[in-house]
């Protein structure tokens, strides 16, 4: 078929089939010219437009650039660029901020590094100055010793009585009566400072201590283990006790056997220096077995001695311990009032021996009087009583035979008769109570009298002791005469006209003034051991023991809330103590005592009622001696501040050992689960003049909120936790409590300051007394037979109430650790009342009012 094909195409294409194969040939062709002109567009296209736009682009023109790049704000002409060149913007220039912020830190650093380098070249400075200081501080201390040194004297140990070495061959004094505390105690012993520590002697350790009554036994040794002088280092002891007596009749040991025993104690010291022997009766007739035995230089404490025995101002004369074991029950005791009773005297008595019988012959008037036996004035006592019995001028009731046996007694010395209850009820009737001393003026004392005595003091009968010679109990301490009358035997005829010319007051004096010695010295067992160390360590002039401190437990809080202050509450018109101080605030003296006071105060007469309690506000443990105890006078009054005078504050300031030429007060306030009131009532206080602290008694046992923000009053504030929920706790003196004047207020109470201000200038004038706001009435109410009291306002007033009130922090002392527990439980029985008790106890000891502001 090819070579047809062929042949036809040379032949023209002419014959059979010829037209078709020129179409064939055209198409052909057409396909040729397409591929050369695509091949010629693919290549040579490219290479000219590429020349083309080289050329282009080279020109100078720059309008006639058709395909370069263009500028920024041609290309920013496209929309989806727009976004783009916005960021790039925004970018740029926080770039350039922060490229400026970097220049200017750097600046600042560079700054810095040459304050450190100033501040360290300052430290290095300070440190030098620190250090020469210190020298100057160090050299300055020690001039300051050395000039002390040279202008104070040497304190050192009391010169020694006795050898350093205990010598066996040491001469006793010529006779037992010689001896005195100047020749018979070693006072090195017992520095001031060395606290007065006692040892007492186990009795259980030697023979004679099975031989004791079991009841005087066991309530002695319960009163040393809460004693605070009793040491159980009996190497650095003052004094050394061993108790003796009262003894059991059968068991009794003979009086040598007792003497060998009591010189072979560990610390007689061959002759009992510094060594007390104590012999306590619960009866009526006490042993006197110490009379043949010889005590050395050693003290006696008993209640029966003979002349021949009795070493005055060294021997104790004490009181009967009828209350061993057991308390007494003071809701039994008879009121003080009516003043005057029944029978205006009684007496019960049996004279079992007669003085003319017990001296075995008559001797003449002539040798009574040069004091070999003295005149017996019983018949003439008995005589002249039945007499004024007989007359029924008054009622009286003498008897001078028991009904009963009588008790046991001394020769010459009149028994007791009945038993103590029938006694006791006789004596709550009488008015006088008479006692009659022993025929045998030689026998000083007898545990008789001293029985009646008590009995007598127990239910406020006054004792009218018969005998002039007699040594009562703590007879060169008590000033027997404010209690009791002492009348000689030859003046029976005038005991009568006596009794009745004594006026209601001092009747009632004499029976508070007894009350007061029977509640002190007598009542328990407790007392008379702790009067009898009082009565020593006064004596050898030691400072009692510092009564305890309440320890304040402080609630951590945060302070830092601005108190303001309202105008009214600072608005002090012309009520400052003083000048205005220009200097910074000063604090107050804190409330001490020292050491001369025990030596001065011995040798001070007061001129007032006594008190019951002890004169030092650190010493209530011990009994109050007189001298002590009439610590109210009534002089020129003390002089505050700005001056004014008045008062008792002078007195009462002196008795407690204070010299305060200017003071402050510490604000006490009570409160419980009421924060926002006592946070308005703290900021109150803000600016307060003369204020040294606010101690807050938190009285809940829930802890105040630990967001609570407490006010900046410019005084600190201290939040005291108490143990329970007492009001009790208002009294409890805190040691955080520097001040003497204390502040007793409520958490709710609105006082200005110039009220309290001019509270605290009247304080300072009468500082033994209440001086405050609220005041209350009380009565006894006859109609009812009841107590009134009254919280009306009234000009009559009888109590200020402490919820705002000042008081001394002395009278703290009294009220928690020497006021009778019952009144305090009751104040806990009835949440309640505890102003009302402590009224009662400042009255009760300075029989003074309060004084209402």
């Amino acid at each position: 078929e090819l070579m047809t094909g062929y042949t036809m195409l040379r032949n023209g294409g002419v014959g059979n089939g010829g037209q078709p194969w020129v179409l064939r040939w055209s198409s052909r062709i057409r396909l040729t010219w397409l591929s050369f002109i695509l091949f010629i567009i693919l290549v040579f296209f490219p290479l000219i437009a590429h020349y083309y736009l080289n050329t282009i682009d080279d020109a100078d023109d720059a309008g006639k650039r058709i395909f370069g790049p263009r500028t920024g704000n041609e290309l920013c002409e496209v929309k989806h660029v727009q976004d783009l060149c916005r960021i790039r913007e925004s970018v740029s220039e926080e770039l350039l901020q922060l490229e400026a912020k970097r220049q200017e830190l750097n600046s600042e650093i560079a700054k810095l590094n040459l304050k450190i380098e100033a501040c360290k070249k300052s430290i290095e400075n300070a440190k030098q100055d620190l250090l020469q200081l210190k020298n100057v501080i160090s050299q300055t201390e020690h001039s300051y010793k050395e000039l002390m040194a040279q202008n104070q004297p040497k304190l050192s140990l009391p010169i020694r009585l006795l050898p350093d070495k205990d010598d066996a061959t040491f001469p006793l004094p010529k006779s037992n009566r010689n001896c005195r505390l100047h020749n018979c105690f070693d006072y090195s012993r017992c520095p001031l400072t060395s606290g007065f520590p006692v040892y007492v002697y186990n009795n259980d350790d030697y023979p004679f201590g099975n031989s004791l009554d079991p009841l005087i036994k066991q309530a002695f040794e319960a009163t040393v283990r809460t004693n605070v002088y009793v040491t159980e280092n009996a190497n650095i002891a003052c004094v050394y006790i061993i108790l003796v007596g009262e003894m059991q009749e059968p068991v009794m040991p003979k009086p040598t056997e007792l003497e060998q025993q009591l010189h072979s104690l560990p610390y007689w010291r061959t002759d009992g220096h510094n060594h007390l022997i104590i012999n306590l009766s619960r009866k009526s007739e006490t042993q006197n077995f110490l009379y043949n035995i010889s005590t050395g230089r050693a003290m006696v404490a008993q209640s029966t001695f003979y002349d021949a025995q009795y070493r005055p101002g060294f021997d104790i004369v004490v009181s009967p311990l009828v209350h061993a074991m057991s308390e007494p029950n003071f809701l039994e005791i008879p009121p003080q009032v009516p003043v005057k009773r029944k029978y205006l005297f009684s007496f019960q008595g049996e004279k079992i021996e007669s003085l003319r019988s017990s001296l075995q012959e008559v001797r003449s008037f002539e040798e009574e009087i040069e004091g070999n036996a003295p005149a017996d004035y019983d018949d003439r006592i008995i005589t002249t009583l039945k007499a004024v019995q007989d007359s029924k001028l008054d009622f009286v009731l003498v008897e001078f035979t028991c009904k009963n046996q009588p008790k046991a007694s001394l020769p010459t010395e009149w028994a007791l008769c009945g038993e103590r209850d029938d006694r006791l009820e006789l004596l709550k009737l009488s008015t006088f109570a008479l006692i009659i001393t022993p025929g045998d003026t030689h026998l000083v004392i007898s545990a008789g009298c001293t029985m009646r005595l008590f009995e007598a003091l127990e239910v406020g009968a006054i004792p009218v002791v018969l005998g002039e010679q007699v040594q009562l109990p703590y007879n060169d301490v008590i000033r027997w005469n404010e209690a009791a009358l002492i009348i000689p035997k030859p003046r029976i005829t005038e005991v009568h006209f006596l009794l009745r010319s004594i006026s209601d007051n001092d009747l009632l004096a004499m029976r508070r003034q007894g009350r007061f010695l029977w509640e002190t010295y007598f009542s328990t067992s407790d007392n008379v051991f702790s009067t009898v160390l009082a009565i020593i360590r006064t004596r050898i002039q030691i400072p009692a023991a510092p009564i305890r401190e309440e320890p304040a437990v402080e609630i951590p809080h945060r302070s830092g809330k601005a108190a303001g202050t309202d105008p009214n509450m600072a608005d002090n018109g012309d009520l400052d103590l003083g000048p205005v101080e220009t200097e910074p605030p000063y604090a107050s003296p804190k409330y001490l005592r020292n050491f001369t006071l025990t030596a001065m105060d011995i040798y001070r007469n007061w001129n007032s009622a006594p008190g019951p309690f002890h004169l030092f506000p650190y010493t209530p443990f011990d009994p109050v001696l007189p001298s002590e105890a009439k610590f109210l006078g009534s002089g020129t009054g003390f002089r505050p501040i700005g001056g004014g005078a008045g008062g008792s504050g002078k007195e009462f300031q002196a008795a407690l050992g204070g010299n305060v030429p200017r003071e402050q007060f510490t604000v006490v306030m009570l409160t419980y689960e009421r924060e926002e009131v006592l946070m308005n009532s703290l900021e109150r206080l803000n600016g307060l003049p003369y204020l040294n602290k606010v101690v807050v008694v938190w009285n809940s046992p829930k802890l105040p909120s630990e967001d609570l923000l407490w006010p900046d009053i410019g005084v600190p504030i201290m939040v005291v936790r108490t143990e329970k929920n007492s009001l009790n706790n208002r009294f409890l003196p805190w040691d955080e409590i520097d001040t003497e004047a204390i502040l007793s207020i409520d958490d709710d109470a609105h006082l200005r300051h110039d009220e309290i201000m001019f509270g605290f200038r009247v304080w300072r004038e009468a500082r033994d007394r209440i001086v405050g706001f609220p005041g209350r009435y009380h009565a006894w109410d006859i109609p009812h037979q009841s107590w009134l009291y009254n919280s009306n306002y009234s000009c009559e007033l009888s109590m200020v109430l402490t919820g705002a009130a000042f008081f001394h922090k002395y009278y703290a002392y009294l009220y928690s650790y020497v006021m009778p527990q019952a009144i305090r439980d009751m104040v806990d029985e009835y949440i309640n009342c505890e102003d009302i008790a402590m009224n009662f106890l400042v009255s009760h000891l300075t029989r003074k009012p309060p004084i209402k502001v």
